[in-house]
């Protein structure tokens, strides 16, 4: 399997999520990444928490992507941020809207994540690689899903080199996108976002808010083994490695894993992959 990977993380809140990340991230760089994503939260609320996790992953010997959000955002403050995220090294950004944080206006100088693309490309040139954020199964604020797929083309066309989606366990859904994004004049690489699934509550929780959909038969099963930890990430482990196995047949440009700050899953997932893919001979 020659699929290229990475890795996304969140910054840890405590002293021993910190100690548990390190310890994830050596792990995960035996399988060789292309790089590593950090994220932050609405309104900006732990970017010192990515910009330290980042440092860390740079002096790890790594490349490092920044979620970047613009919502709040001021041009000058924006300006002054990519010129010390190049000092630093960092040569990918995850341009993003940015979640709206509770009782917010619009505000700031970038309404959309298409305004920061554009921004960032005529500020720095092709300082940044820069990735944005795609939805095969409709972003859940969307009018619709022709609007929502016109305004990805709107982020690529502004000046993003590739992009990331959603995670998704109907490989259907991607596809769509890609063909659709395509007739749009989109041709930029889209790497599907995979998530591992270790825990039935915690997925159902994170996809109901998100928007992403999980297949009924799925959800049933989950719901089924209860409490049964054990059968839950055998199940998981069997349904993304087959997700993965028909993604990697297609082609796809790459595999993007929502590591949840954990090593195990993604790892059983790559090197199951790895086992089951021969070199030509």
């Amino acid at each position: 399997m020659n699929t290229p990977l990475s890795f996304e993380f969140f910054p840890p809140k405590t002293p021993e999520g910190t100690l548990k990340l390190r310890q994830a991230r050596a792990q995960l760089y035996d399988l060789k990444p292309e790089f590593c994503s950090v994220t932050y939260g609405a309104g900006g609320s732990t970017q010192e928490g990515t910009m330290a996790t980042v440092k860390e992953i740079l002096a790890e010997g790594q490349e490092a992507a920044l979620h970047y959000s613009c919502i709040g955002a001021t041009r000058e403050g924006v300006r002054e941020q990519l010129s010390q995220l190049r000092a630093m090294g960092v040569k990918r950004l995850v341009a993003l809207r940015g979640d709206m944080p509770s009782g917010y206006g619009m505000g700031g100088a970038f309404q959309y994540a298409s305004d920061l693309v554009a921004f960032i490309r005529a500020e720095t040139g092709n300082t940044f690689h820069i990735e944005v954020a795609a939805y095969p199964e409709v972003h859940p604020q969307a009018k619709s899903p022709a609007a929502d797929l016109q305004a990805f083309a709107t982020k690529v066309k502004a000046g993003a080199d590739s992009a990331i989606t959603q995670y998704f366990y109907n490989s259907d859904a991607y596809f769509r996108f890609v063909d659709d994004a395509d007739k749009l004049g989109v041709h930029v690489p889209i790497v599907p976002g995979i998530m591992p699934i270790t825990s039935s509550s915690q997925l159902l929780r994170f996809s109901d808010a998100c928007g992403a959909e999980i297949p009924r038969w799925i959800r049933q099963r989950l719901v089924a083994y209860g409490d049964d930890v054990a059968s839950i990430k055998a199940f998981g482990l069997e349904v993304v490695t087959d997700l993965c196995d028909q993604l990697i047949c297609a082609g796809v440009p790459g595999l993007h894993f929502y590591t949840m700050n954990q090593s195990a899953a993604t790892m059983a997932l790559v090197r199951g992959l790895r086992a089951q893919s021969t070199p030509d001979e």
